[in-house]
């Protein structure tokens, strides 16, 4: 399956489950907007920070939700893969075959 319809099948997916635990995604979703807010760190920094967790954590769907996030708030390739490399440099070999699979993702978004 390819990134931009993996993307639509996590969008179906969370759909599923805010009708199904309403109270804690909403919740939730309240959470990820207010951390979003830009402050002493604009929406983007903070969205290349989600992105390097989630690529450190091997958490393939939050990848290509914040890819997506990312394009949309106008970052460049280049400056996403400066965030590849720093994930590579805090995690090490495993995160290398998941960065991998983030610079395929952004690839396949941006297509």
């Amino acid at each position: 399956m390819d990134a931009k319809s993996e993307l639509a099948a996590i969008k179906d997916r969370s759909r599923a489950l805010i009708k199904a635990v309403n109270a804690p995604m909403k919740g939730f979703g309240q959470l990820s907007a207010a951390v979003k807010e830009p402050g002493a760190l604009s929406t983007k920094e903070k969205e290349y920070i989600a992105v390097g967790i989630a690529i450190a954590q091997g958490c393939d769907d939050c990848v290509n939700f914040h890819v997506e996030v990312l394009q949309k708030l106008g970052c460049t390739r280049e400056e996403f893969c400066e965030v590849l490399g720093m994930c590579l440099q805090m995690g090490g070999g495993p995160v290398v075959m998941n960065a991998g699979r983030a610079l395929e993702v952004w690839d396949q978004l941006q297509a």
